[in-house]
């Protein structure tokens, strides 16, 4: 299940995928036309800044911008940047994985399920980018 930060994430990112080209954006217009509590939306757009998604300009004019078009941007990697893990089980995350403790992974039916769940996720998420949240 996403959780509420990358759900208002996704919605942020594709509100500004939509007005990509038109400059910066506001923080408070965004929170406004997508329902997102500022303080909460600060926090999301500094951390996807941080990671290259999003470019910021102080001052007049200024706000959040995306820093490629939007087509440019996966789903996958947005949901990784604001949550993490897109798999369930931390034993089959590709780029976040840590073992089980009680499990024996040569043997895990779980862990096989899991992988094939993971890389059907994946294969949808990898595929959708920016624009497809407009």
């Amino acid at each position: 299940m996403l959780s509420k930060k990358t759900q208002y994430g996704l919605k942020a990112l594709g509100y500004l995928a939509e007005k990509y080209g038109e400059g910066p954006i506001l923080i408070a217009q965004i929170a406004i036309a997508k329902k997102i509590p500022i303080k909460f939306l600060e926090t999301i757009l500094l951390l996807l800044k941080q990671h290259n998604i999003l470019e910021s300009k102080k001052g007049k004019g200024g706000g959040y911008h995306l820093l490629e078009p939007p087509n440019k941007t996966s789903i996958a990697k947005a949901i990784r940047i604001i949550d993490g893990p897109i798999a369930l089980l931390p034993c089959v995350s590709i780029n976040f994985y840590e073992k089980c403790a009680d499990c024996d992974e040569l043997n895990c039916g779980l862990k096989k399920t899991m992988e094939t769940v993971r890389d059907a996720t994946l294969k949808v998420l990898e595929k959708k980018n920016l624009s497809h949240l407009i």
